[in-house]
């Protein structure tokens, strides 16, 4: 786990190579419980739109609503496919508050999709209020401690409560079982006092943070160890495993090196070619990912593989080792959906059994739910994978605004992160400062409002910080510079407080109310306190505060002086 100010980034090593990554910048909503209210009901759809707060309104669908107590259509009596034939109309209305989970995060245009049948995971057990169902985990495969759980969880059921036992159950006590819904059973209290109390829509309960969801759902005996490089997160992670998993409290780690945790594990190469469209095979071959709405595609070439017996073995060589690293980038770009995979046509049946046999035992160690199809006769295979919010890339990049989405980039974020990493890394070498020349958006992305973000990491880094813009860089082109600050000063910083300068205002790339920018012919950026009416133009100001990778200024108007905003 690597930690900083603006994201939690989570890397998952099997046999050394990265296997799974996640990665946190904003509270999500997957998971989170809210108090809503029905904006519309749609009976052509049996579905209703509902408005929990965020940007665009929830989806929820007819087989997730919940019958109220004494309908003969209760969930623990009836089939879900039951559900779904009832009248949307006759349950909901506009106007009606209903409390509901997020199952699936918003994507693109589409809003959240949400359910009224509420469910609260805990490390061993999947407690669900208004239940009345008892589940083991398909993934518990020996009947007799299927036979045990189910005896266990009988006995511990709560009255009016439904309970999953989840995988991570598999081999533990009554007592440790029991405490589990005990404390998912607190927090549910709380959710239906925080629902009294808060008027809709609202947020009444969010999900855990990416490093608890992580305690709770991966972290397990299969672990080997778990290292932070974070103390204060190290002391937090330790506090929770010893209450939910005090046998694994030894197996977190806090790693104190000088040098970043995924450089030392070589975590940051395998990031850098998370992006890309091909991904090479060892053999020679390759595979192409295309990333699409409706579907993902992905294409296997033999490349510079030419075997050495046969076609056909040659051709099956391929197919086994890009079935491998297909499951790889499925859980390491968390892909979702419907997947067609084109592996290379082959002829002898006992070459596509065994293919088929490789590739579903590869996909039995993916934790998300997967289905596959047969071999097609054009030598396809289509998988279903279940994924709950937005895939690692695209929560990494953006749309291209060059190509209009037909292909990505990485994000302003990521690249004002790439800098901020490259400058930890160089910390160790000479001087007390850093100059750093990239695109117009990532200095503004840099400086943050009102210069916070900046002031931040340079009192972070220990390090002057100057940031100018370089107009014919592309976004993602940066260059940072290691020296002194008297240096820096020297070459960078000729202006005093009241000089008149003259800038070019442009549109703020962050801030879409209109804010503008002034930027000196040598990419000095200074914030306008008014100016938003001269984007376009060529403008005196006038100084008024001066820092080093910004300053603060007034425009001048012609016959009255300067404007103040």
């Amino acid at each position: 786990m690597n930690s900083a100010n603006r994201e939690t980034r989570i890397a998952l090593l099997e046999d050394g190579k990265l296997m799974e990554y996640r990665v946190e910048r904003e509270e999500r909503v997957v998971g989170s419980i809210f108090k809503g209210i029905v904006q519309n009901v749609l009976p052509g759809m049996d579905a209703a739109f509902v408005d929990i707060g965020l940007e665009r309104n929830a989806f929820l669908y007819v087989g997730d609503i919940v019958p109220e107590e004494g309908d003969d259509t209760s969930p623990a009596s009836v089939k879900r496919s039951e559900l779904r034939r009832r009248k949307i109309k006759e349950l909901i209305k506009p106007g009606q508050e209903l409390m509901v989970q997020v199952t699936k995060g918003p994507r693109g245009t589409k809003g959240a999709r949400v359910t009224t049948r509420i469910s609260l995971p805990g490390r061993y057990v999947v407690l669900v209020p208004e239940g009345g169902h008892l589940g083991v985990s398909r993934k518990v495969e020996d009947r007799r401690e299927r036979d045990r759980l189910r005896r266990i969880g009988e006995k511990v059921l709560p009255e009016t409560f439904g309970l999953i036992m989840r995988t991570e159950c598999e081999g533990r006590t009554e007592a440790e079982l029991r405490a589990d819904i005990q404390f998912l059973q607190q927090l549910w209290s709380q959710v239906l006092e925080a629902a009294k109390k808060l008027r809709a829509p609202c947020v009444v309960h969010r999900d855990q943070t990416l490093l608890y969801r992580t305690i709770r759902d991966v972290f397990g005996d299969e672990i080997d160890r778990l290292v932070i490089d974070d103390p204060d997160e190290y002391e937090k992670v330790s506090l929770v495993a010893s209450m939910v998993a005090p046998n694994l409290k030894d197996k977190i780690v806090l790693y104190d090196k000088d040098e970043p945790v995924f450089d030392h594990y070589n975590i940051e190469k395998d990031l850098d070619d998370l992006m890309e469209h091909h991904v090479r095979l060892r053999s020679g071959g390759y595979l192409v990912i295309d990333q699409m709405e409706a579907l993902t595609a992905i294409d296997i070439n033999t490349g510079k593989q030419v075997g050495t017996k046969s076609l056909n073995d040659t051709i099956l060589k391929t197919n086994m080792e890009a079935a491998d690293e297909v499951c790889r980038q499925l859980r390491l770009r968390d892909m979702g959906g419907i997947i067609v995979i084109d592996f290379i046509d082959m002829e002898d049946e006992n070459d596509k059994k065994k293919l088929m046999d490789h590739f579903q035992k590869g996909l039995d160690r993916d934790r998300a739910r997967t289905r596959i199809g047969k071999i097609s006769s054009l030598g396809l295979i289509e998988i279903t994978r279940k994924r709950t919010g937005e895939s690692v890339t695209e929560l990494i990049t953006t749309v291209c605004p060059t190509c209009e989405g037909r292909a990505r980039i990485p994000s302003v974020d990521t690249i004002s992160l790439w800098i901020e990493r490259e400058m930890r890394r160089r910390v160790a070498e000479p001087g007390n400062a850093f100059y750093v020349q990239c695109h117009p958006a990532i200095v503004e992305n840099l400086i943050g409002a009102d210069g916070e973000a900046i002031e931040e990491l340079e009192h972070e880094l220990h390090r002057g910080l100057y940031l100018r813009a370089n107009f014919d860089y592309e976004i993602d082109e940066f260059e940072v510079t290691g020296g002194s600050i008297d240096e820096f000063d020297e070459a960078l910083m000729g202006f005093r407080r009241t000089q008149v300068l003259e800038c070019n205002v442009r549109s703020s790339h962050a801030d879409r109310s209109g804010k503008a920018i002034g930027w000196t012919d040598k990419g000095f950026y200074v914030e306008l306190l008014d100016g938003h009416d001269l984007v376009g133009s060529r403008v005196k100001v006038v100084l008024q505060d001066i820092r080093r990778a910004f300053a603060v200024a007034d425009v001048v108007i012609p016959g009255k002086g300067a404007l103040r905003g």
